[in-house]
């Protein structure tokens, strides 16, 4: 049986985020406020959307991740990556993605040896936005390219290809998000069979979709089962209908579909609220948890060792990268 305890030091989140204003746009917390007070209503609970807008903004002032890595100490987790998407072509930011990606960059100096980075472009940045991306994917502190389609493009958009290619070069992985989002912008692009093309065309890339316990699961378990470059993360997992305890009855099904070589621990940390990651991890992991119905092995896959040996692969790279010689 799966004990909270024998996995202290070794945990990786493998998708979380910075909770700072100066990441996330305006207009997607209002949007995901209008979300939240709709369904506040249709329970009898009424809640301006203003108010629960200046809620999210209130939690998402750590702006150095500092109360993340206590986040972190106290769960028990050894490490987590960090994702930057670029919302800056679509929504209005306090920054730019350069100077986002050099926040991300002081972050992980500030707290040695805690995060991985995986940053997003925009590919309608252009020429651009390409050469930001390739300055980025050389800093050892970056490990790959993180895209958010409900913006506004596919993950087999052509425009992409030249970063698949700077991924295939430094062997970094890409994390795109899969499935609803935000009511401001557009789900058209979520669907994850849209990676497909381009997992094709790149067999040599790693290609992770998030959320998939969550969103599309047949659709990303296919994918995953006969892609061999295709890998699944399950954060915002306790997010799984019917609430509050689908995922206790979710996840187990998902293990047991024989790719768990290819599933990737992941909260979506701060999205279930700040001083909850410590009990999310005593529920995934004691008793009665999910994990209790696969090998010791496996478990250790999905927590820590599927993502380690992707973003290792990185590491390596850089003995043969453009920093060579």
């Amino acid at each position: 049986m799966s004990d909270t305890r024998s996995y202290v030091g070794t945990i990786i989140d493998g998708h979380c985020h910075v909770a700072s204003t100066h990441f996330i746009p305006r207009d997607f917390v209002e949007g995901t406020a209008r979300n939240v007070a709709a369904k506040l209503r249709a329970t009898g609970v009424e809640r301006s959307i203003g108010e629960l807008t200046e809620g999210v903004l209130k939690q998402h002032q750590d702006h150095q991740a500092d109360g993340f890595v206590r986040e972190l100490d106290d769960s028990g987790v050894a490490q987590a990556v960090l994702l930057l998407p670029d919302f800056t072509f679509t929504s209005k930011c306090d920054l730019t993605i350069a100077e986002m990606i050099e926040r991300h960059r002081q972050i992980c100096e500030r707290h040695p040896g805690r995060f991985f980075v995986f940053a997003g472009v925009d590919p309608r940045w252009g020429r651009d936005g390409l050469d930001l991306f390739a300055k980025t994917i050389q800093d050892p502190r970056f490990q790959g390219l993180k895209l958010y389609p409900p913006c506004g493009y596919s993950a087999s958009d052509r425009a992409l290809y030249p970063y698949y290619e700077l991924c295939r070069e430094y062997r970094a992985p890409v994390l795109l998000h899969v499935g609803p989002t935000a009511p401001t912008l557009s789900f058209s692009y979520s669907n994850p069979w849209l990676v497909d093309q381009a997992a094709l065309d790149f067999p040599d890339v790693n290609f992770i979709l998030a959320h998939a316990a969550v969103h599309f699961v047949e659709e990303c378990l296919t994918l995953a089962e006969y892609r061999p470059n295709i890998f699944l993360d399950i954060s915002a997992f306790p997010s799984i209908s019917p609430a509050p305890n689908g995922w206790k009855a979710a996840l187990p099904k998902m293990f047991q579909r024989g790719v768990n070589h290819k599933i990737l621990f992941g909260t979506d940390w701060p999205l279930f609220g700040t001083g909850r990651h410590r009990r999310l991890l005593e529920a995934f992991l004691g008793h009665g948890g999910p994990l209790n119905g696969i090998s010791g092995s496996q478990r250790d896959w999905i927590m820590q060792a599927n993502i380690s040996r992707l973003i290792a692969s990185k590491k390596s790279s850089r003995r043969g990268g453009r920093n060579s010689g």
